[in-house]
């Protein structure tokens, strides 16, 4: 593909400003088939005679700097005698300011290439070259952290493309699923603030763009500026969009102007009406939801509407953060693929939404930005701000995500695949890990994340006060464990690996004796690293009842906290966590009008104060990872083979819920389980595609696929 092609540039390139490539071109017959095949290096927005083509939001998508995907679309249809291909290529994320500076010097730059095969058999190929046109688009500015400006006046004199001389090899097939318009959403209402701004309430956080529809005269302008949360006295706040402007600008023609934005996007709930001739309503404006084309396997539903809440909010935190790559947040200037957000969320994710494709194509950029001696980027795909490749630089569990979301990934989807493709990059991680700590068989001394934002962090630390190298360490040997694993399941000798794991685990024994943090015990419980379980998980227990029935965790700890208790015994102490209504807590920020999870317990306080201006996202998914929880030990739906081939089925209810149900769509079909109190006792209602072991009050059923009633 593209062999003749060549990589094409506007003469003037400018940063932030499109370009838009034209091709006129004349069919010679009636055609039958016709087929673009096409890319850009920066985001580009393909129009044939006056129609889009294809629905992919932000083509050709994010992925390693080593390599772009391209994509294919049958035009046959959309052909006419005479054609126009008209091509809008911005910075995207190839060339955009992403983190702080600007990631390539770069211009942007398209390559395509227009197959056509007419009825009698012959063929004809229209590609790049310097035949094409191109000129400053209507489209005066795009940066996918400030926004777009929009004038629709505007007319540039098109000049010759120039070609460039640039690597063709880096060109691969689409890998990943598209970015796709979702949803529509339409304004809660509109508000009148007390310092007399205008602002739009979608009722949502969400991560897309919004489409609107204005009578105007020439010159008029549309203007938008984008947040997530009021301030506690109901006027516009975006501060901690720190120096993304998340800003629109529209400039009109004569008449009637209906417009979206095309190669931005934002996370926002609510909107700022700087400018609307006439003013704005409701009628007039809608937001539109864009993520991966994921499709929903997911379902969780109880008796608690605050709970509904959380699960409602958990699956729009994974709506407003999978898109194209697993990001952080949707909305300041970051946005980006951080691999311990994706390492704690991903067994979750799993179960909310088929994500094996999504995330098979994000570790295939892992697997290309790992760095020379084998480290984990903590971003990926990599950006030129961050490049951790180079380095020394890797932290556990974000480094971790080498080895734990590719088996994840097999555990939930069955497919071998990913673990033989991630192979080499796991055990060139763990190389890596035993080559660069200061204590042999542990990982100690270098340079970690913590428990990030646990509660408990000392003044002025984000990383809790749980011990580093413990953290470290746990996480070492649960790798080291995995990829044992994978090389018995890829038919490779996994001795050198169970050998390693056990002189860990060992020295982990030998070296951390006692447990300080509610952190550390459910890592110890958890990964079975402590041989005193039953004092551990009376420990553990303990802390939490003394804090007042709440937990001190962050982003390590959370995960892993309410598996912990379940498994040993405090299935009720890990419910009263869950439905703790004071912060912190999952229903505090619920009860606070979240619609997404946050990425502080107290993002917002009681009083409408705000956390923090510099790092506080209201669209943070990591937490949600509770979910998995909710999935595999409240209603009890584990795999007991791969790809759910046959499952477990063991539900733990409780007293604080009249009732709880999960619904998984697996590989093999439908998993349903279901509890609720009738009188003095509990109904199960239970259904399962495929052969599993159904336990009920600690009595274990061995059942074939079908429904079932305990």
């Amino acid at each position: 593909m593209f062999e003749n092609a060549s990589w094409i540039v506007h003469p003037n390139n400018k940063l932030y400003e499109p370009v838009c490539f034209v091709k006129q071109f004349k069919l010679r017959e009636h055609v039958k088939r016709a087929v673009l095949n096409i890319t850009s290096l920066g985001c580009y927005y393909p129009v044939l005679n006056g129609v889009r083509v294809g629905d992919f939001i932000l083509a050709p998508g994010f992925t390693s700097r080593k390599r772009v995907q391209y994509q294919e679309y049958d035009v046959t249809q959309m052909l006419k005698a005479e054609n126009k291909l008209e091509v809008t290529v911005g910075d995207g994320w190839y060339n955009g300011k992403i983190n702080f500076v600007v990631a390539n010097n770069i211009p942007k730059t398209l390559i395509s290439q227009l197959d056509i095969v007419y009825i009698d058999g012959t063929k004809e190929t229209l590609i790049t070259d310097e035949c094409w046109l191109a000129r400053k688009d209507k489209l005066r500015f795009a940066e996918l952290y400030d926004g777009e400006i929009y004038d629709s006046n505007y007319e540039d004199k098109p000049v010759n493309a120039v070609i460039l001389d640039h690597d063709k090899k880096i060109i691969t097939k689409q890998q990943g699923v598209y970015v796709k318009e979702q949803e529509r959403i339409k304004p809660l209402s509109v508000l009148k603030a007390p310092n007399g701004d205008t602002i739009v309430d979608f009722g949502q956080n969400l991560t897309g763009y919004f489409e609107f529809t204005v009578n105007a005269k020439k010159g008029d302008k549309v203007e938008f500026t984008v947040c997530e949360e009021l301030d506690k006295n109901g006027n516009f706040y975006n501060e901690n969009y720190r120096d993304a402007k998340a800003h629109f600008e529209y400039v009109c023609h004569d008449g009637i102007n209906t417009y979206k934005p095309i190669l931005s996007f934002w996370g926002f709930r609510y909107m700022r009406v700087d400018s609307f001739p006439g003013g704005i309503t409701k009628e007039n404006i809608s937001a539109i939801v864009v993520h991966s084309d994921i499709k929903r396997t997911g379902y969780l539903s109880s008796s608690s509407k605050l709970l509904n809440k959380l699960f409602s909010n958990i699956i729009w935190g994974q709506k407003g953060n999978f898109l194209d790559v697993p990001t952080d947040c949707p909305q300041r200037d970051e946005r980006q693929g951080w691999t311990g957000d994706a390492t704690v969320f991903c067994k979750a994710a799993s179960y909310n939404y088929d994500v094996e494709v999504f995330f098979e194509k994000w570790l295939t950029d892992l697997k290309l930005d790992q760095g020379k001696k084998g480290n984990i980027p903590n971003i990926i795909p990599q950006t030129v701000c961050w490049d951790w490749s180079i380095t020394d630089e890797t932290g556990a569990v974000w480094g971790d995500s080498a080895t734990i979301i590719p088996y994840q990934m097999y555990m939930t989807y069955g497919n071998k695949k990913i673990l033989k493709n991630q192979y080499k990059t796991m055990a060139r991680y763990l190389s890596y890990i035993s080559s660069h700590t200061k204590e042999r068989y542990l990982w100690y001394g270098c340079n970690q994340f913590g428990d990030w934002l646990g509660l408990d962090a000392p003044s002025g630390s984000y990383r809790g006060s749980s011990n580093e190298d413990f953290i470290a360490s746990v996480f070492y040997y649960n790798s080291v464990k995995i990829v044992a694993e994978v090389s018995g399941i890829l038919g490779k000798d996994r001795s050198k690996y169970d050998i390693l794991k056990e002189k860990i685990l060992e020295k982990i024994r030998k070296t951390f004796k006692n447990y300080k943090t509610q952190t550390e015990c459910a890592l110890a419980l958890y990964f079975d690293i402590t041989e005193d379980k039953k004092s551990v998980a009376k420990q553990l227990n303990d802390m939490i009842k003394a804090n007042g029935s709440k937990l001190k965790t962050g982003f390590v700890g959370t995960p892993f906290l309410l598996h912990a208790l379940s498994q040993n015994g405090y299935t009720e102490t890990a419910y009263e966590l869950l439905l703790q209504e004071e912060f912190p807590s999952w229903l505090y920020s619920v009860k606070q009008g979240a619609t997404t999870i946050w990425e502080h317990w107290d993002g917002k306080n009681e009083r409408g104060e705000f956390w923090s201006k510099n790092m506080n996202s209201f669209n943070h998914y990591a937490y949600g990872s509770v979910a998995d929880w909710v999935y595999e030990e409240a209603c009890g739906i584990k795999p007991q083979k791969p790809g759910f081939e046959e499952a477990i089925i063991a539900p733990k209810p409780t007293d604080k819920l009249d009732h709880l149900s999960a619904i998984l769509y697996t590989r093999q079909g439908k998993i349903l389980s279901k509890w609720y109190h009738e009188g003095e006792k509990i109904r199960y209602e239970i259904e399962t595609p495929v052969r599993s072991t159904i336990v009920i009050d600690d009595k274990k059923y061995y059942v074939e696929k079908g429904k079932y009633v305990f």
